[in-house]
């Protein structure tokens, strides 16, 4: 079967260290000049030049937003949306409160997509309130009610209770996985990675002299690629240097945590290690100034990046179908909600042969409708999940028997 992600390593001539000094290299250069780590690790006179604190902040919340959709005993009708905005004083941790960050700030807030498109951004903010508001106003009021179609409430899945809206719909689910496109990808792919911000303003010339910002060991350009960086390897149980060694034994729930399953199968099994290759020599390029191998290096993560949402979204509505065909109704729903999550993460994929999603928002819309209309999962058949399955399998260029 065909393999689709792209090697990060073009050939060429690489040197391999432990650490890559930005003083040694802080000239224009050519690929044989760019020394590439063995880990994620930059300095500049000793000190590292590595850094996204910003990053792990927005997925601690994130992360705690997240249990929130099923902490009853503590969901009031505004704590979901003063975690989203971090007003109020929402979490359990006070430096996440005092922090001037929030989720919402930055979701559907990247240079490429949303910077003239004001209306698409507000349009993104307010289907993820939507799905908060849901969940206090149909789900709590529900919570020990069985769930029927047309009727919210609580569903066995084995062991596990699932809490659905009328439709079947998991809202925390929902949440979680378009958070992984409308916020983390949204900005690595379409910010951060984006020319138009790592060769903003004196970056260019700033970078090649050495110029670091005020009270900082890293120049801007530095900084903006790793900020790319912590999006997908900021959770505080991935080790910062070396992700790779964590693959298998870390606590994210967001894109680390599925590029891992993705490339736990076979047709997309070098989609990490590719990732974390093109991240490191991406930041190394930047360090002697080599733009057309850092802008080579960032096409490589906007493709595999953009990949996991689509290999999800196609295992999670066929894993759905073949639960609604066995019976089990619970696991159906658990799996459907978050295909369609991943679904509507796609529209903010990158295709770097075109600058523009691989599908776009409406096409996305169109399909999230025709999947929930009438009673929604309860009633979503067959043909319908594999036609969504084939057309985002088409818009990629994959098959659905490729995915596991």
């Amino acid at each position: 079967m065909k393999k689709i992600f792209i090697p990060a390593l073009i050939c060429t001539t690489i040197f391999f260290t432990s650490c890559s000094s930005d003083d040694d290299n802080n000239i224009i250069g050519g690929e044989d000049q760019i020394n590439v780590p063995a880990n994620y690790e930059f300095e500049r006179e000793g000190v590292s030049t590595v850094s996204y604190g910003g990053q792990t902040t927005r997925i601690l919340m994130a992360k705690e937003l997240s249990d929130a959709f099923t902490d009853f005993d503590n969901l009031t009708a505004d704590r979901l949306t003063n975690m989203f905005s971090n007003e109020n004083a929402p979490f359990s941790e006070g430096d996440l409160n005092s922090s001037s960050k929030s989720i919402k700030s930055k979701v559907a807030a990247s240079n490429d997509y949303f910077s003239l498109n004001s209306t698409g951004s507000a349009a993104v903010k307010e289907d993820f309130e939507s799905w908060m508001n849901a969940q206090f106003d149909e789900v709590l009021a529900n919570q020990n009610v069985g769930a029927t179609a047309g009727v919210a409430g609580q569903i066995a899945q084995g062991d596990k209770t699932r809490y659905v809206s009328a439709k079947g719909l998991e809202y925390n689910q929902m949440y979680a996985k378009s958070l992984m496109g409308a916020l983390l990808a949204d900005q690595m792919l379409n910010n951060y990675l984006s020319p138009a911000v790592l060769d903003e303003g004196d970056n260019i010339v700033n970078n090649e002299n050495g110029v670091t910002e005020e009270g900082k060991s890293y120049t801007t350009m530095e900084h903006k690629w790793d900020e790319a960086y912590g999006y997908l390897y900021g959770d505080t149980s991935i080790s910062t240097s070396n992700p790779m060694s964590v693959l298998e034994n870390n606590s994210d729930k967001f894109l680390f945590n599925y590029i891992r399953q993705v490339a736990a199968d076979d047709d997309f099994e070098n989609v990490a290690q590719a990732t974390f290759d093109a991240f490191k020599k991406g930041r190394a390029a930047i360090t002697v100034g080599n733009y057309e191998v850092r802008d080579a290096q960032a096409d490589i993560i906007k493709e595999n990046i953009s990949l996991i949402f689509a290999v999800r979204a196609i295992h999670y509505f066929q894993a759905g179908k073949e639960s609604i065909a066995a019976g089990e109704m619970g696991a159906a729903f658990h799996e459907l909600s978050e295909g369609l999550g991943f679904m509507y993460s796609i529209r903010f994929s990158q295709n770097p042969d075109t600058e523009a999603p691989y599908m776009s928002a409406s096409e996305l819309e169109t399909y999230k409708n025709e999947l929930l209309e009438g009673n929604g999962f309860w009633s979503v058949s067959a043909e319908k999940l594999d036609e969504v399955s084939e057309a985002i399998a088409n818009a990629y260029s994959i098959s659905v028997s490729q995915v596991d």
